[in-house]
C-alpha cells in the first residue's frame, strides 16, 4: 500500500515540469563550450590514427604487396598520419579557447549569480 503511493509519486514527478537550477544551467553552458573541441579532437585523432596505420601497413608490406613503390607510398602516408596526430592537441586547445571565449560572459555572469546567492 505504501509502495503504491511511492510509485504514484515517482510517476507524477516524471510528468511534472522540471525546475532547472542555476548550477545545472552553468554545467550545461560549460559542457556546451567544451563540446566542439572534444568532437573535433576525437574525430580528427581517429582519422589521423587510421591514416598512420594504413601508412604503416603499406610500409611493412602487410598490404600492397611489399613493392618498393608501395613501401615509399606507405612512408609518405604514415608521415601524413604522424603530422595529423601531432597537431591534434594544439588544434584542440585553440578550438577550446575560442569556444570558451564565446561563452565566457554568460558563464561568468551565471557563476557570479550563484556565488552571490550563497
Amino acid at each position: 500500500m505504501n509502495t503504491d503511493k511511492i510509485y504514484a509519486e515517482q510517476i507524477a514527478n516524471e510528468y511534472a515540469p522540471k525546475q532547472t537550477s542555476k548550477v545545472k544551467a552553468l554545467k550545461r553552458l560549460d559542457a556546451k563550450a567544451k563540446k566542439p573541441a572534444t568532437i573535433f579532437s576525437f574525430t580528427f585523432g581517429i582519422i589521423s590514427s587510421l591514416v598512420l596505420g594504413t601508412g604503416m601497413s603499406l610500409a611493412m608490406g602487410v598490404i600492397g604487396g611489399g613493392t618498393p613503390l608501395m613501401i615509399a607510398l606507405g612512408i609518405v602516408i604514415g608521415c601524413v598520419g604522424i603530422v595529423g596526430v601531432s597537431v591534434n592537441y594544439p588544434i584542440y586547445k585553440k578550438i577550446l579557447i575560442k569556444s570558451k571565449n564565446k561563452y565566457a560572459s554568460d558563464i561568468i555572469r551565471l557563476a557570479n549569480e550563484i556565488a552571490s546567492e550563497n
